[in-house]
């Protein structure tokens, strides 16, 4: 089928950094790190620009001698944003994303690259980064939107998709299944970074009410979101209970489709960490079906077919309990908290493209929300 153009504020500038100066400050820090005589010779490729709206993402080859021989590893480095560069976050813990993935794959068997070397200060190129194992796989594309058409996943015949919306459900149900969730994950807790509340979910509201007061201080003019705020007063007026929300699990945070590598239709990595924390297993079950209702309502918008039978709420849960055997509640409440943090992440990666010249700043700050018809959909039929 034919490709409509992408929006133009779907393309994406992450970072200002000198590409001639990242490599030679790399070389510089590996000389110091790996054994000597290793002579490490570091050759930078083109970042991923498909995926992602956060962290940076390099990827880079590492030549070096190894038993009297020269050899040639690729890697992806995983950068903090510098804060010139109008980061999504107010924060990045990368000790944390890192120790979540190790832990995430030793604990419960899902697919994570392998992590190496981390440089915890920012002294090397002037914020944290580690090095984790580059995999061959395929990721459906962000940019243009998997469900626009003409791309691997939505060409799939429809067993293929459901394979792999099937092996993603079950990615999830290992994660949650990690025992002592809450002992061995403990540094993902809200509470750990300031943010209070009697149960997790009310500490993973506290944080996401946190980051959108963080994303209007850090933008000129201030511009305040109507929508984000209608929903923020619903989520503290509904807060699931203890007993309601169910147990805190380790939860992925960033749990869709295009933060996977698959190959076959099944998970050979699982990415981006970032977002990770503990909590109740609905929020990710909510984000996944979230994450892809997003972008059919931009296909939609283009007039567009997509992908409607794709990531269906009710089959997503239906799935996910027929393999963790555990019983999911209502992810209403969890689809708007979803709808929050998407319009957060829509402010913050706008006000970075505004930075860079690639838009000009909108009348109406909300018009950057290309999910705005369905978070306006699902509060409507709260109050309804």
């Amino acid at each position: 089928m034919t490709q409509a153009p992408p929006p133009a504020d779907m393309t994406l500038q992450r970072s200002s950094r000198d590409a001639a100066t990242v490599r030679a400050r790399l070389e510089e820090w590996l000389a110091g790190t790996l054994p000597p005589g290793s002579d490490p010779e570091v050759t930078l490729h083109q970042g991923i620009q498909t995926n992602g709206m956060s962290s940076e993402t390099v990827l880079l080859a590492i030549t070096a001698t190894e038993g009297g021989a020269r050899a040639t590893k690729e890697y992806v480095a995983r950068v903090a944003p510098a804060a010139e560069d109008v980061p999504v976050f107010p924060a990045y813990r990368l000790q944390d994303q890192y120790d979540a993935m190790r832990l995430a794959g030793e604990l419960s068997g899902i697919p994570v690259p392998p992590v190496g070397l981390i440089e915890p200060t920012g002294e090397v190129l002037g914020t944290p980064f580690f090095l984790m194992d580059r995999l061959d796989g395929a990721v459906p594309p962000d940019v243009m939107p998997y469900p626009f058409g003409d791309n691997w996943l939505y060409d799939a015949a429809p067993d293929q998709q459901a394979v792999l919306q099937r092996s993603t459900i079950e990615v999830l149900a290992k994660l949650h299944g990690i025992p002592d969730a809450a002992g061995r994950f403990g540094f993902l807790d809200p509470a750990v970074t300031g943010h209070d509340g009697p149960t997790p979910l009310a500490r993973n509201l506290a944080k996401t009410r946190a980051w959108y007061d963080y994303a209007v201080a850090a933008a000129e003019g201030s511009p305040r979101s109507p929508l984000i705020e209608r929903a923020l007063a619903w989520l503290e007026a509904n807060l699931p209970d203890e007993d309601t929300a169910g147990e805190a699990v380790l939860v992925w945070g960033d749990s869709r489709i295009g933060n996977v590598m698959y190959r076959d239709f099944e998970p050979v990595a699982v990415l981006d960490w970032e977002m990770a924390t503990l909590g109740p297993r609905e929020l990710d079950l909510a984000w996944l079906v979230f994450a892809h209702a997003v972008f059919q309502e931009i296909a939609t918008a283009f007039e567009l077919p997509g992908m409607p039978e794709f990531l269906r709420a009710d089959d997503v849960v239906a799935t996910y309990q027929e393999l963790s055997g555990v019983q999911v509640g209502d992810l209403t409440w969890y689809q708007i908290h979803a709808g929050v943090i998407w319009g957060v992440v829509f402010l913050r990666t706008s006000a970075r493209q505004i930075h860079f010249g690639e838009i000009e700043r909108p009348d109406d700050p909300e018009a950057v929300m290309h999910h705005r018809p369905l978070f306006e959909r699902l509060l409507d039929e709260v109050r309804a």
